[in-house]
């Protein structure tokens, strides 16, 4: 009888693997209200064997945030089923715009110029918004991009764009390069990641800081999101890659 399970793994290992996930370590670009991370040996192989310590907050490097990151009494990472994790994926790229304007946010009419060219944005799908940010890691001050007051100008999710996609797409999840879904002009004109809250109260979950998206087509590839499990977590690095079609 054949295998349909090991049929499928040898077709999916003769595929296009991207990894789209960070090294990240101690001088990683992070969020500026976290600390940076500690990695401290605990043994080393002079001890027999090599083991190490890490102290980082959850939202450190390439994330995933579950809707208790920021709505209350909502699911942990631990509640996040494992067919939640891999999802079929659509890039939307907006590469160009964001490189002639570091505050571009997404809007409705960026979604619907999209489709205008790729099709239609299916349901149940991880919608991804390149932006090329990624390409500044691991260059804190290229990744903050402040100007002489201080404020980061870094693109975004627009909340009208992302109001679009669940409730008339039905898309499952986010992600982005960008520490934050919402650009950093919306925040400091509304003093709220609204658009992170939004995604969040959706019952899902989104991913940031991804990489690589400039390897991938604009539909097609399937993104696997695999995490660990700590207990009652709001958000834990995660190693997330696509196989493309």
């Amino acid at each position: 009888m054949t295998n349909d399970i090991l049929q499928a793994l040898q077709t999916l290992k003769s595929k296009q693997w991207v990894d789209l996930t960070h090294t990240f370590g101690p001088s990683s670009p992070h969020f500026s209200m976290f600390n940076d991370a500690q990695f401290n040996t605990l043994f080393s192989h002079n001890d027999g064997f090599f083991a190490q310590q890490f102290s980082f907050a959850g939202q450190y490097g390439t994330h995933i945030d579950p809707p208790i990151h920021f709505v209350e009494n909502a699911r942990y990472l631990e509640d996040i089923e494992l067919e939640e994790l891999v999802l079929p994926l659509i890039v939307l790229d907006y590469a160009n715009e964001a490189a002639l304007d570091a505050d571009f946010t997404l809007h409705i009419e960026h979604v619907l110029a999209f489709e205008a060219e790729h099709g239609i944005i299916e349901p149940d799908t991880f919608v991804a918004l390149r932006t090329d940010w990624s390409k500044r890691w691991p260059n804190k001050e290229l990744f903050n991009n402040q100007d002489d007051e201080g404020n980061n100008h870094i693109p975004g999710w627009g909340l009208d764009a992302l109001q679009f996609l669940f409730e008339e797409r039905g898309i499952k999840a986010v992600g982005h390069e960008t520490y934050d879904t919402d650009s950093a002009v919306d925040f400091r004109k509304k003093g709220t990641l609204e658009g992170e809250y939004y995604v969040l109260a959706q019952d899902t979950y989104q991913v940031e800081l991804l990489t690589n998206l400039h390897l991938l087509p604009a539909k097609g590839a399937i993104i696997f999101n695999i995490v660990a499990k700590p207990e009652k977590a709001s958000g834990f690095p995660v190693r997330s890659f696509a196989i493309l079609p």
